[in-house]
């Protein structure tokens, strides 16, 4: 199955929100946790959904700069 440039943009943007709002999530919780290890665990899923965020918005990136770069070479 071949993905186009621009779904793969829509589906980084997609999935980077998705990543984003459940790092929130993540975060937002901690201050209610009394236990220190489950507060701390919690901040390592947290900082891992963020991490995956950013490699989303990351390959979004690259696809906008292919997408841009094979549009730009049509015109010569």
């Amino acid at each position: 199955m071949k993905i186009s440039a621009q779904m793969t943009i829509m589906i980084a943007s997609v999935f980077a929100i998705i990543c984003y709002s459940v790092a929130f999530t993540g975060f937002s919780a901690i201050g209610e946790m009394s236990d220190p290890v489950q507060a701390a665990d919690a901040k390592g899923f947290a900082w891992f959904w963020v991490f995956l965020g950013t490699v989303a918005v990351g390959l979004g990136a690259v696809s906008l700069w292919i997408l841009r770069t094979e549009s730009g070479s049509d015109d010569a």
